[in-house]
């Protein structure tokens, strides 16, 4: 049994680490409340463009009437071979079951679609995302080749694929998640759909936790692209939250003065079906159909955009959940330990009173 001397030590390092977990807790709840001003300022922007681009689909020559669909490179739909899917967890860990969840949706789903004969490309955002599969699947080869021709006056410049794997990951995406900065998700953005366009892809998915509000969270698989209906998720459901982790979200988040339910947006959505239902023949300075190629792009990189703002917020909530129970862990183990002390204590007291009085009584 320990001494004293050891349970002090042991209760001193326990309250040093009670400190800390408190401390990332309330950092968390801090960077939580701003992760959540910045996912409900970016959903008036997703509604509204989903809304100009249906609004301009009406009055475009996009659609062709015998084929019965709208002739856009986004929104032709072919059998799927080749399929890459977008992986965003988070950039840190202790954070709950936050990127363990994420990482067994994404391998049920890549289960199912090898099952299936597809080959699958991955693109991890964070860096708990990329330890994923760092050391289990190889990443993509690329062969740059340059060709001149004209007497060397032009040249033709390519990268061609050599695929050594039916799972492979075609890029990495490390510090995505620090800034979330947009010009970078455009960047992923052009690339996906530069091999969209060659049908060096034939789908794209995204795994991510879709975060509602503090206590509505669900890990999803969101289907991008094609794009069957714009202003639409085709999303299937991976993880829900137990009514237990709810709970404990709930009760954290309101100690720490973090509102639990973000108010609604009905007045964006609102002006955004007003707008899109509105039967007025607008006066555009480009072409219709110049405008709807122009957007397209701009509604991928919303959807990933927001996607990415999501997750942020619901990896700061999962954090902020997992070091208040580690904080109210650390104060019952600080009980235990202080009455196991108080116990070996009284103990040797009464060992002492005993022997002084055995020696009293002998003389």
């Amino acid at each position: 049994m320990a001494n004293v001397l050891d349970l002090r030590r042991r209760i001193r390092s326990v309250k040093n680490t009670r400190q800390i977990t408190k401390a990332m807790k309330m950092v968390s709840a801090a960077k939580l409340r701003r992760a959540q001003e910045h996912a409900l300022q970016a959903r008036p922007y997703a509604q509204m463009l989903a809304s100009v681009l249906n609004s301009v689909v009406r009055r475009s020559d996009l659609y062709n009437e015998e084929i019965g669909e709208i002739t856009h490179p986004l929104l032709m739909e072919r059998e799927e071979k080749n399929v890459l899917v977008i992986v965003i967890a988070g950039d840190k860990g202790f954070a709950g079951g936050f990127n363990a969840n994420i990482g067994k949706a994404a391998q049920r789903f890549i289960a199912a679609r090898r099952a299936m004969g597809q080959n699958i490309d991955l693109e991890p955002i964070g860096k708990k995302a990329i330890a994923l599969y760092k050391k289990s699947i190889p990443m993509a080869v690329y062969e740059h080749k340059v060709e001149l021709y004209d007497n060397d006056l032009a040249r033709h410049i390519e990268d061609i694929r050599h695929r050594a794997a039916p799972v492979e990951i075609a890029a990495e995406h490390p510090a995505m998640l620090i800034k979330a900065d947009i010009s970078e998700v455009a960047e992923l953005t052009d690339s996906i759909i530069a091999r969209y366009g060659r049908e060096e892809i034939d789908s794209v998915y995204i795994v991510y936790n879709e975060f509602k509000s503090v206590i509505s969270q669900r890990v999803v698989v969101e289907k991008l692209l094609p794009i069957r209906k714009l202003g639409s998720h085709e999303t299937t459901v991976m993880e829900e939250m137990t009514e237990e982790q709810k709970e404990a979200t709930a009760k954290a988040a309101r100690e720490s003065g973090v509102p639990v339910t973000l108010p609604g947006d009905a007045a964006s959505e609102q002006e955004a079906r007003k707008f899109q239902a509105a039967k007025v023949d607008y006066i555009f300075e480009e072409s219709p159909d110049r405008i709807f190629r122009f957007l397209m792009p701009r509604y991928v990189t919303t959807q990933i955009y927001h996607a990415l703002l999501e997750s942020i917020a619901a990896e700061h909530a999962a954090r902020m959940t997992a070091t208040d129970a580690a904080t109210k862990n650390a104060g019952e183990l600080i009980d235990q330990l202080s009455l196991t002390m108080n116990r070996v204590r009284q103990a040797a007291i009464t060992k002492e009173i005993i022997e002084i009085v055995s020696g009293a009584a002998a003389l």
